[in-house]
């Protein structure tokens, strides 16, 4: 009976496999935002001031920031919770592939956090004047909570490395 359960509780694994496909949708899903805003700004792009287009820029980044970190998750997460990838010899494979662990994958993960938020913050700063001070006051707070959070799950992770 309890190999059974054992067996049953390993082959739940799999439940994750979907999730993580549905995430690869999400990235679609970005792409076509990031395509539909390039759209939208080519027309108006003579008119439009600096300040404007660094905004719409700065979009950009951030849809490309968030699209490499849905793709870390998604690789990372199923190598390491449901399956190893079997991609052939001879074909382009991700460098890191296979050599991020869940507690790298983490790091990562908080890492990518913490520049998305810089690009946030930057894109409030561009559009400083049209925000009040108390918002821009939580905006920083908040930033800094995600820097602090990275640094202390790296702080973390280093000492049980270094432990172990």
């Amino acid at each position: 009976m309890e190999r059974w359960v054992e067996n049953l509780m390993y082959a739940s694994r799999w439940i994750l496999a979907p999730i993580y496909l549905a995430l690869s949708l999400a990235l679609m899903a970005l792409g076509i935002k990031l395509v539909q805003e390039i759209i939208h700004v080519v027309p108006a792009l003579l008119e439009m001031k600096e300040s404007d287009l660094v905004l719409v820029i700065l979009s950009l980044i951030d849809m490309a920031l968030v699209g490499g970190l849905l793709v870390m998750v998604m690789f990372s997460g199923y190598e390491n919770f449901v399956s190893k990838l079997d991609i052939k010899e001879g074909t382009e494979k991700l460098n890191w592939l296979g050599k991020m662990d869940a507690g790298t994958l983490k790091n990562k993960v908080a890492a990518s956090i913490v520049a998305i938020s810089s690009i946030h913050l930057l894109r409030v700063f561009v559009d400083a004047e049209n925000i009040q001070n108390e918002k821009l006051l939580m905006y920083v707070i908040i930033h800094l909570t995600f820097v602090l959070s990275a640094f202390g799950m790296g702080m973390l992770d280093k000492m049980t490395r270094s432990t172990h």
